[in-house]
């Protein structure tokens, strides 16, 4: 809706990593194999991994485990990696694959390493081999080398973090994969690079609200269609993605009117609209709570249009470079040169001072669900607009009527900087809402 070039699926990312951690392993075998034990059922497992690590996704991907299963279970703790663990097996036992139950234990724990559900001791053999996938120990992998080259390209936008200087040169020092001490720049390209696509493309301000009215549509469909109770059987699960949208758009069901009209929205480009953003002042971000819809009601001025929960979307939206408000260099080991078996972590006085010292951003913002506009009634002639509230001058009686949903967007925008003020004591936002956007024509 956005980047259209940006179709290619899950599956396409998914053959990338399968890819990229066999040619790692493999390169690992080649220059250290005899050292680091590394056989062909090592390079097996990876190779697995690296294919069935987002198997567990749901539709639309983070979307769905992130903004609708909270709203719908209440203390939800599901994750698309211990999904893509249960349909592992689900497959495996259902269409009777004769694989080696010892590989795919490690095929699964290669799945959770780098998540909070990870049994994997710091001990364990051949540990180094449970990072190339998905690291837990400092997010270096080839899930991100992957999508971060797969997306610039599929977006347009250039990508100058170059992942085989990592490959070529990486060597496992004390079961840790390390990096030569020159490449510490191309390290921190990757998670640059990771920040640039969250803040252009994955956070764009109009990607959240199609993602707001998905998760809005879904919400609405979910006690017809039981969306939710899918996660509960992978026999099922496997069923649910991306075409429940056109499920709901196609049914004839009243119970989905609803959610029919909110496709229909995002299908006509009538969004919900974007008012406005602040970045969170650095001073504040490490006590940040969530702003809700309720936040901004409640620094609502008396007066205009009465503001209720359901007019406004909040987005938060934390955008890092890997280890949330840490600098990622602290936990990553590098080694001088190939004559060296040393490995060390390089502090911060002696990297390049043109380097961020702050790797953290939190960014609210706004949007006005204008639930008018899904019923909003198009006048035949053409109307004239004048004065500050955007009124309709009706050319059948000659009366002026206020264009309700211009009157939500600026009254959502002035609660929006009143929060501001009461909050930080200045509006921390860098430019007001556009009048053109509180005025805009709907047609």
């Amino acid at each position: 809706m956005v980047y259209p070039g940006a179709v290619h699926s899950r599956f396409e990312h998914s053959l990338g990593v399968y890819w990229l951690a066999g040619e790692t392993v493999q390169k690992l075998k080649t220059y250290q194999g005899a050292e680091l034990g590394i056989d062909r059922t090592d390079v097996q497992t990876v190779r697995l991994a690296g294919l069935l690590h987002d198997i567990g996704h749901g539709p639309f991907s983070h979307m769905f485990e992130r903004e609708f299963l909270p709203k719908v279970i209440s203390g939800c703790e599901w994750s698309h990696e211990l999904m893509s663990v249960k349909m592992i097996d689900y497959i495996v036992d259902s269409h009777h694959i004769d694989v080696d139950a010892e590989m795919m234990k490690g095929v699964k724990e290669m799945v959770l390493a780098s998540t909070e559900f990870s049994q994997l001791k710091a001990n364990a053999e051949k540990r180094f081999l449970y990072d190339i996938v998905a690291n837990g120990r400092n997010g270096i992998d080839v899930d991100k080398f992957d999508y971060i080259v797969r997306d610039s390209r599929a977006c347009g936008l250039g990508c100058n973090f170059q992942f085989q200087r990592l490959t070529e040169t990486m060597r496992v020092l004390g079961d840790e994969i390390c990096y030569r001490a020159k490449d510490y720049l191309t390290v921190h390209k990757l998670f640059a690079s990771r920040a640039d696509l969250h803040r252009t493309v994955y956070t764009h301000p109009k990607v959240k609200a199609i993602e707001h009215m998905l998760v809005d549509a879904l919400v609405k469909a979910n006690s017809f269609l039981g969306i939710s109770s899918y996660i509960e059987d992978p026999s099922q699960y496997w069923k649910l993605d991306d075409t429940i949208i056109k499920t709901i758009e196609t049914a004839p069901n009243p119970e989905l009117a609803e959610s029919r009209e909110l496709i229909l929205r995002i299908r006509r480009r009538q969004l919900y609209q974007f008012c406005n953003e602040y970045a969170v002042p650095k001073d504040k971000a490490e006590h940040f709570k969530n702003v809700t819809a309720k936040d901004i009601i409640c620094s609502q001025k008396h007066g205009g249009v009465t503001l209720k929960e359901e007019d406004i979307a909040v987005s938060n939206v934390k955008i890092d470079l890997a280890r949330g408000r840490q600098n990622p260099l602290e936990c990553i080991n590098f080694y001088k040169d190939f004559e060296s078996d040393e490995k060390f972590a390089i502090p911060d006085e002696r990297i390049s001072h043109l380097l961020p010292t702050t790797y953290q951003d939190m960014i609210v913002r706004v949007y006005a669900k204008k639930p008018e506009l899904a019923s909003h009634k198009p006048i035949i002639h053409p109307p004239v607009y004048y004065s500050f509230r955007c009124q309709i001058l009706s050319h059948d009686n000659n009366t002026s009527i206020p264009c309700l949903v211009c009157c939500q967007v600026e009254a959502v925008s002035e609660a929006f900087e009143n929060f501001q003020l009461r909050t930080y004591g200045i509006k921390a936002q860098v430019h007001a809402t556009p009048e053109k956007k509180k005025k805009r024509r709907v047609m």
